[in-house]
C-alpha cells in the first residue's frame, strides 16, 4: 500500500507549527541577547514568527473546520508537524545564528512555493509573509556576514554543520535540492551535501520539545474548556 499523500492542510500544518516553535525559541532571547539592537531584533523576529503562525493556523483552521486556537495549543506534542531543526533549544548566540540563517533560507524557498499554489487563500498568505519575513532574511545576512568577516568563521562553520542534518529536514524532494543550491551558492566554503537522517526529518521529534509544549501550553492547560 503506498504512503498517503500530504493534504495541502499537512502543509499549512506542518508551515505553521514550525513558524510557532521557531516563534516561543527566538523569544528566549529576550533580555539575554548580546546587545539591546539584538534583544530588540529576535524579540520583534519571535512575534513575526508567531503571528505567520497564527494566520497559517486560521487557514487551516477554515480548511478542516476546525480552531486555530486548538490546533495550536490542544494537540499532544507528537502530533505537531514542525521540523526538529526548530525544536531545538540553542543556547549560545553561533547556534542561535546558524539555525536562524538555514531555517530562514529554506523557508523562503517553501514560501515561494507556497505563492505559486492555485489556492488563491494561501497564495495571497504567502505573498504578505514572504514581505515580512524579508527582514528576516536581511538581519540573518547580516550576522552571517559579520560572523564569516572575522575571527569567529570558524566557530559559525561549526553551528552551521551541527544544524546542517537538521536544516535539511525542513523541506522535501525538489524544494531541499533548491535549498541546498542556495546554501552552497551563498556560503561556497561550507559543505551542503549529505541527506537527513530518520531523527532529523519531519515527523520526528526531539526530546526538547516536550519541556516547550509544557510551558507552550501551560495557561490554556490551566482551565480546560476556558473561552480565551
Amino acid at each position: 500500500m503506498s504512503a498517503r499523500a500530504p493534504s495541502r492542510s499537512d502543509a499549512l500544518l506542518a508551515a505553521a507549527d514550525d513558524e510557532l516553535i521557531l516563534g516561543w525559541r527566538d523569544s528566549e532571547w529576550t533580555g539575554i541577547a548580546p546587545s539591546l539592537e539584538e534583544d530588540v531584533a529576535f524579540s520583534s523576529i519571535a512575534q513575526n514568527e508567531i503571528g505567520h503562525a497564527r494566520a497559517l493556523y486560521e487557514l487551516a483552521a477554515r480548511e478542516t473546520g476546525g480552531d486555530a486556537d486548538a490546533l495550536a495549543f490542544d494537540r499532544e506534542p507528537a502530533e505537531y508537524r514542525c521540523c526538529p531543526l526548530v525544536e531545538l533549544r540553542r543556547l549560545e548566540w553561533a547556534d542561535t545564528i546558524a539555525r536562524h540563517w538555514l531555517y530562514e533560507t529554506a523557508d523562503a524557498v517553501r514560501i515561494e512555493h507556497m505563492t505559486a499554489s492555485d489556492w488563491p487563500e494561501l497564495a495571497g498568505l504567502a505573498r504578505k509573509i514572504q514581505r515580512e519575513e524579508a527582514y528576516h532574511r536581511l538581519h540573518a545576512d547580516m550576522w552571517v556576514d559579520r560572523l564569516t568577516g572575522g575571527e569567529e568563521r570558524a566557530r559559525l562553520a561549526q553551528a552551521l554543520q551541527g544544524a546542517w542534518p537538521y536544516a535539511l529536514g525542513v523541506l522535501d524532494g525538489a524544494l531541499r535540492e533548491r535549498f541546498r543550491e542556495r546554501v552552497a551558492a551563498r556560503l561556497p566554503w561550507f559543505d551542503a551535501g549529505g541527506d537527513p537522517g530518520a531523527e532529523h526529518a519531519r515527523g520526528a521529534h526531539t526530546v526538547e520539545l516536550r519541556p516547550l509544549w509544557d510551558e507552550m501550553t501551560m495557561v490554556r492547560r490551566s482551565v480546560p474548556g476556558a473561552q480565551w
